[in-house]
């Protein structure tokens, strides 16, 4: 069964932004239950970019765990250049991209026919149903970069399917 879009979008506001890296400032335990409010907000929307990045779902899982052990390190040094969930969905593209290097090259998405690019765009809009700005800015190219690669992937879906 297809996954259903999401009904709001992952990222956090800018007040819950605050909110959580405050708590993360004040330390102890305040910055492992931010940590664990933050994975448990954003884990669904980053397994789903992951699994389309790699195709897998163990690979998937394995790059979330990489990825939030990567925020749960780098959360207290976060500088705010970015958004946060930005920042998490771009550690979670990388972890996903160094899974599927590792060797397995066995996708069974319905979207693996899509080139990367384009794949990305259309998963985090139609799944995760994030905003172009969101997009653009996790992936770091312009809005209209991002409009584009999403038309792009609508085309070759048509086109894959025969219409």
């Amino acid at each position: 069964m297809p996954a259903q879009p999401s009904t709001r979008s992952a990222a956090l506001s800018v007040s819950e932004e605050a909110e959580v890296l405050a708590r993360v400032r004040a330390g102890g335990a305040a910055r492992r239950e931010a940590a664990g409010d933050l994975f448990r907000r954003l884990r669904e929307p980053v397994h789903a970019v992951c699994l389309h990045v790699t195709g897998r779902r163990a690979d998937a899982e394995a790059a979330v765990a990489e990825a939030f052990r990567e925020v749960q390190r780098g959360l207290p040094g976060f500088t705010s250049e970015s958004r946060l969930a930005i920042w998490v969905y771009r550690l979670a593209l990388r972890a996903s991209f160094r899974a599927r290097a590792r060797g397995r090259d066995g996708v069974s998405t319905p979207l693996a026919c899509l080139p990367a690019g384009p794949r990305l765009v259309l998963a985090l809009f139609s799944i995760d149903g994030l905003r172009s700005g969101e997009i653009a800015g996790i992936l770091g190219i312009p809005e209209e970069t991002a409009w584009s690669r999403l038309h792009a992937a609508r085309r070759m879906l048509v086109v894959a399917q025969g219409r």
